[in-house]
């Protein structure tokens, strides 16, 4: 058995509302990866580790939607994203909890 890639990977995702689902906008392994997470973070875009779904959506082609398979995976991760947001826009204009992002 060869040795598994300990490589960073990092998949980027991105969703038009027109679109039927989401597509990969962005994958990679080791230095790419590190970029695509970088340029992520500097945009003030949320990175959410999660290796399983990664792994998941490294097996897709880039610019393709994802899988059926992935929707309920990848709906539940941003329907928590959004809520996130929304409580940072809440807690921007005064009120409300404040979210943190680790």
């Amino acid at each position: 058995m060869p040795p598994a890639d300990s490589r960073q990977t990092a998949v980027a995702l991105a969703y038009d509302g027109g679109d039927s689902a989401p597509r990969i906008a962005a994958k990679g392994r080791g230095l790419v990866a590190e970029a695509i997470i970088e340029r992520a973070r500097h945009a003030g875009i949320y990175v959410h580790e999660s290796p399983q779904l990664v792994a998941l959506l490294m097996q897709v082609d880039l610019d393709s939607k994802i899988p059926q398979e992935l929707y309920i995976a990848v709906a539940e991760l941003l329907a928590w994203l959004y809520k996130l947001e929304q409580a940072g826009a809440t807690s921007a204009a005064g009120g409300g909890p404040h979210a943190k992002q680790a």
